[in-house]
């Protein structure tokens, strides 16, 4: 390796010259920078694999933040050209993304959003950041603000003769009350409206600085919403109408002449993103010696312990642990960034995972960056963290722990079904959905959820440097906001990936920390069983490894995968906002 490395540096050499004029004039005066969004957007996107090279790949914010900094600083160029076709991201990740635009149009770059297909509320969220924003003639404009709605299936349950029971410890742990509730307990409207009153302040700040009107007009934009073609320049959401082929004239940028040279001088004022920061970063000569690395650890997904038979976003225990260990072995891996997107899951998979993160924290400097969402086992993951960055949108919190039985003793008395049970043991019926649970039993399940809950509180104080008194009073289930975690303690900053990433680059040696360049862990193929503990001490805790299996209908394909699987949950926040 060692041996190409420097056969590349001499090559690199020969051609020193060739290769630093080209990189002077790759670039046109006046070009704007393309950026077409379709699909989803990330913070960090992990570098295919050879067999992957034709699959989609998602935006990355990072690559992004890479982008912006070289056009704030490039005279070259006069801004950022963003196509936003199709946007598949939560509230956060597009607020990182619009903060992103709204830094490049502040360091006086022109920041164009094109919407050829329309915009909902996000697409109109994030084209809030640009200085001009355009949409197709037959298109319509529609931030139409956020709703939550949940499902109470207690009647439904009782005519079909199904017997829920819940268990949870905290009032605000709400998910497992669409099974016994036939309407919205306080505690859970409460949090959800607060939830709903971030989004929409922050929607509504975002259209009244992005096109300069107050907030009370911004408001009546909202709540006047959706315009379609023109109306949407009426309305002040926007600067024009066009079809993509229109956009150069608008940008003031047409050739002298007609023609296929005319046409290739078009074409060259307008420079893919990826090719403008390869032109860019490449350095003209390769270092010799591979630099450090800033390892990114991604928890995304329900927490399980094995792939959900039903399909849905997992994050498995054991493939996380994998990237933990690989990372703790991997000298050139200077320090970690968790990024967790997760509302919770398994109480066995987060605690395995705990557990790793632990050992992680007391070798490398770690961070964790919270997107979307990192509640219950999400949060759980991220308290041993030295710093925990969020997003003001970031749904977290929700320390608490919540259970579901179902019994279906009384559907099979309808169909004449007649269970005879046998037992040896005072609690071998307690996972038997066959019948109610006795008063013992359903004590027995209370202090099991109990020590549980006990034991996130304590994992929570520990990581947190907080007393156990302080997190109980965080705690009981309840959800909150970045802004509303940070105001409490439960996180350290506000921002994104790249927050994150000048954070850990803070608990850096000076000798590495500007060289580290952050990359996603790859899972070795070599499965590493164990790794010794840090010589530093070890006063780890082990949460309670098993509970009740929990069914929750907003989640109904992750839980009901977890009960398949036998996998009980820890706690799982389940609110939808769209």
């Amino acid at each position: 390796m060692v041996l190409v490395r420097f056969l590349g540096l001499l090559l690199d050499l020969l051609l020193f010259p060739l290769r630093a004029l080209w990189k002077s004039r790759a670039v046109p005066e006046g070009a704007f920078v393309t950026l077409t969004i379709d699909g989803a957007v990330a913070d960090v996107v992990a570098k295919p694999r050879f067999w992957q090279f034709r699959a989609r790949k998602a935006t990355s914010l990072h690559t992004l933040a890479t982008t912006v900094k070289l056009i704030a600083a490039d005279e070259r160029v006069r801004g950022l050209l963003v196509t936003i076709e199709n946007l598949q991201a939560g509230m956060a990740t597009a607020s990182s993304l619009r903060a992103l635009l709204a830094t490049l149009r502040a360091a006086g770059k022109e920041v164009i959003v094109h919407l050829p297909l329309g915009a909902g509320t996000k697409e109109v969220l994030v084209a809030m950041g640009a200085s001009k924003v355009y949409v197709g003639p037959a298109t319509q404009l529609a931030p139409l603000g956020f709703l939550s709605s949940t499902r109470y299936f207690k009647n439904a349950l009782e005519k079909v003769g199904v017997e829920p029971e819940v268990f949870a410890c905290g009032e605000f742990k709400s998910a497992g009350e669409t099974l016994v509730r036939d309407s919205m307990s306080d505690a859970q409207r409460m949090q959800l409206g607060r939830l709903l009153d971030s989004f929409q302040g922050t929607l509504v700040a975002a259209i009244a600085d992005g096109r300069n009107v107050s907030m009370e007009r911004a408001r009546a934009i909202v709540d006047e919403a959706p315009y379609f073609g023109e109306e949407c320049v009426r309305a002040g959401l926007c600067d024009g109408v066009a079809y993509e082929d229109e956009l150069p004239a608008l940008l003031g940028i047409q050739p002298a002449k007609d023609g296929k040279k005319a046409r290739h001088e078009l074409h060259e004022k307008f420079v893919d993103d990826g090719d403008y920061v390869a032109i860019r970063e490449r350095p003209l000569l390769r270092p010799l010696k591979r630099p450090p690395v800033i390892g990114v650890i991604p928890v995304h997904g329900a927490i399980a312990h094995s792939p959900m038979p039903f399909g849905g976003r997992v994050a498995t225990d054991e493939h996380v642990i994998r990237m933990v260990r690989a990372a703790r072995r991997n000298r050139r891996v200077v320090g970690i960034v968790l990024h967790v997107d997760s509302p919770g899951g398994s109480a066995l998979a987060s605690d395995r995972m705990h557990h790793e993160i632990v050992q992680l924290a007391r070798e490398k400097p770690l961070v964790v960056c919270m997107s979307n969402v990192a509640a219950s086992g999400g949060y759980y993951v991220a308290a041993p963290a030295h710093r925990i960055v969020c997003e003001k949108t970031t749904i977290t919190g929700s320390i608490g722990v919540v259970a579901a039985r179902l019994t279906a003793e009384p559907l099979l008395a309808r169909f004449g079904i007649v269970t005879e049970t046998l037992r040896r043991g005072e609690h071998a019926g307690l996972l038997s959905p066959s019948r109610p649970l006795s008063d013992d039993e359903r004590a027995a399940v209370h202090r099991e959820l109990e020590a549980t809950y006990r034991t996130f509180v304590r994992v929570v104080a520990s990581g947190r440097k907080m007393r156990e008194e302080e997190v109980e009073a965080l705690a009981r289930g309840r959800v909150y906001t970045g802004t509303d975690a940070l105001d409490r303690g439960l996180v350290d900053a506000l921002g994104g990936f790249d927050t994150a990433l000048e954070e850990l680059r803070r608990l850096l040696p000076v000798d590495v920390r500007d060289r580290a360049k952050p990359q996603v862990v790859k899972t070795p193929r070599k499965h590493v069983t164990w790794l010794p503990p840090p010589s530093e001490g070890e006063t780890g805790r082990k949460a309670a490894e098993a509970m009740i299996g929990a069914v929750l209908p907003d989640s109904a394909r992750t839980l009901l995968g977890l009960a398949v699987t036998g996998e009980r949950a820890l706690a799982l926040w389940t609110g939808e906002i769209r």
